[in-house]
């Protein structure tokens, strides 16, 4: 599914799964959890901001080192 054009800036799904290290549905917890946000896509294929997904990588990093 990663054939739709995405807006520079931005991470599909499966691209944020892949940098955080967790399966997809770890992902859709994540925003219902209010850890992570959508922004844009549509609601079958959204997509996440770069910024915003590199900030919870470098959290969940600095936790794990704690």
């Amino acid at each position: 599914m990663e054939s739709q054009m995405i807006r520079p800036g931005h991470l599909t799904a499966h691209q944020t799964a892949r940098l955080l290290g967790i399966e997809l549905g770890s992902v859709r917890q994540l925003v219902h959890r209010g850890k992570l946000t959508r922004s844009g896509g549509t609601p079958r294929q959204p997509w996440y901001a770069v910024a915003e997904v590199t900030a919870l990588v470098a959290e969940r990093r600095t936790a794990k080192v704690a």
